[in-house]
């Protein structure tokens, strides 16, 4: 079965690829990462949903039901470091919100699943400043009496100070205490510190935070500039472009998503070829589509280099500049930077990844990480714990299928000790949604026993309440039932993953009559 077959679930067979032209010598690693064009099929069949039982096992058979569900929670602007926000950004939309080969098969996938890292703008700010790109000057400030004397050594009557909280909407949200906007425009260092001391330590709600809000530690404070003209730009990686791609409009400083519902030719597009990287023309042409004037073109351009060479340097998912402005004195600034970092890259990326303020995230996202597991919280009621990626993604598609909601993503990999088991189980448990919880593990390199010892020792510990459903398979998996049988606990084993998924949707369904009818229900084995 060919790529898209797998994908798809797909049961026809692929036909034979077509002989392959001579590659000369050292241009087979080039010709790897050049993009192909992708082939026609036919559709997949309806059933290419229902997962078979037992297949998975840390696989990459994720599928799209999976990626929309957590794409879902992401756009609602819950938590989530990880994929959360990989998916809240302008640009998918700006891109027509392609998400690439499903498309043509009829599948809506909202937007391609990514691990991220996202920086305060004066981190990003600073990270243009080194790659020698215009901004204008500012320094942060975490009291009001740093505030103060920012602003009294920037020596503008004219400054603009910014909230620094991960989450889009700041103008328009509003602060503990009632300040409305976290951009203010101030007039003297005393207005400075008075706007600061509204800030600093307050949380600050938006649409993108909801009545969860975040908090304000610290406050950047920039001379304010005066632009000609505002324009947008951006690069960001994309499935349809099969790389990265540079985006420009002539419409920057609003909501991008807006321009491209309401004026989609506004927005102009420019792929790059991966391997050769961006090209001086690209970008001359590109400047000149965005409506530089042509005195400023190969400033922007210049510009726009040095902005695709940092999202190499620093292994960037997206870069996205809104706006880039010609300001008063002639000169080509960027006076919003919004970068993103592929959380892949945080073992060669050390200095990026220790700026991550780790205050914006959501308690069970730092606990998750503290733990070295692969958690997103969802919006459902059934806990998951499945070792591999592509098999939680399939445990989700078949909760799902079966009229459940999953309650997270939680993958605890190939090498997870008993602890990790352990805290996985407290990260599930402490979602106050989670009615029951489904154990999937196909073990191959992760050993069901240790799976099962996490497991009974978490139930001790946290003494569990609520029902456990556990389909164990592969490596030492007698041993595993062995261990779950001599407990004594109430823990429902099962052998197959279609069987399991049933058994804890009705669970889930069953407590759920409970609560409503304020009884309690005792689990007794067998049932």
């Amino acid at each position: 079965m060919g790529a898209l077959g797998g994908a798809l679930g797909d049961h026809r067979a692929a036909p034979p690829p077509a002989p392959r032209a001579p590659v000369a010598e050292g241009e087979e690693s080039r010709e790897r990462f050049l993009p192909r064009p992708v082939p026609s099929a036919p559709p997949a069949p309806a059933r290419w949903r229902r997962l078979r039982a037992g297949r998975g096992g840390g696989g990459r058979r994720g599928s799209a039901m999976a990626a929309s569900m957590i794409c879902s929670r992401a756009s609602a602007g819950l938590r989530g470091n990880g994929i959360r926000a990989a998916l809240g950004t302008a640009t998918a939309k700006v891109l027509g919100g392609s998400p690439g080969i499903l498309n043509n098969h009829g599948f809506q996938v909202q937007k391609q699943q990514q691990r991220r890292l996202s920086l305060h703008e004066y981190m990003s700010m600073g990270l243009l400043q080194e790659a020698g790109i215009s901004v204008p000057h500012g320094l942060v400030a975490r009291t009001p009496d740093e505030a103060y004397k920012i602003a009294k050594e920037i020596g503008s009557k004219d400054l603009v100070v910014k909230a620094q909280v991960l989450a889009g909407g700041r103008g328009k949200g509003t602060f503990e205490g009632g300040l409305k906007g976290g951009v203010k425009i101030v007039f003297s260092p005393e207005e400075a510190k008075d706007i600061s001391s509204k800030m600093i330590g307050k949380k600050l709600f938006t649409k993108q935070t909801g009545e969860k809000g975040r908090i304000c530690n610290q406050v950047f404070i920039c001379e304010r500039r005066y632009p000609r003209r505002e324009y947008y730009f951006a690069i960001t990686m994309e499935r349809s472009f099969q790389g990265p791609v540079l985006i420009g409009s002539s419409q920057g400083g609003v909501n991008i998503e807006d321009v491209a519902a309401e004026n989609p030719d506004a927005i102009i597009k420019e792929p790059i070829d991966i391997v050769e990287g961006i090209k001086k023309e690209q970008a001359v042409r590109l400047a000149q589509k965005m409506g530089f004037p042509p005195n400023l073109v190969d400033e922007a351009a210049e510009n726009m280099v040095k902005l695709y060479n940092l999202f190499l340097k620093y292994d960037a998912t997206m870069i996205e500049i809104n706006p880039m402005v010609e300001d008063a004195s002639g000169v080509v600034m960027c006076m919003d930077a919004k970068i993103n970092f592929d959380s892949n890259s945080a073992y060669r990326q050390k200095k990026i990844f220790d700026m991550q303020d780790w205050t914006q995230e959501d308690q069970r996202d730092r606990d998750a990480a503290k733990a070295d597991l692969n958690y997103i919280g969802l919006d459902g009621n059934i806990g998951c714990l499945v070792n591999g990626a592509g098999l939680a993604m399939a445990t989700m598609d078949i909760i799902k299928l079966h009229g459940g909601t999953p309650a997270n993503f939680l993958d605890v990999g190939g090498g997870a000790t008993v602890q990790q088991v352990t805290e996985a189980f407290k990260l599930i448990t402490s979602d106050k949604k989670v009615l029951a919880i489904l154990v999937n593990i196909f073990g191959g390199i992760m050993r069901c026993d240790v799976i099962a010892q996490g497991i009974v020792m978490a139930v001790k510990d946290l003494d569990l309440k609520i029902p456990i459903v556990v389909r164990l398979q592969g490596t030492r998996v007698d041993d595993a039932k062995a261990l779950i049988t001599a407990s004594g606990l109430k823990i429902l084993a099962c052998d197959d993953l279609d069987e399991a998924a049933k058994m804890v949707v009705k669970l889930s369904e069953i407590v759920t009559l409970a609560k409503q009818a304020q009884v309690d229900v005792k689990f007794q084995l067998p049932i």
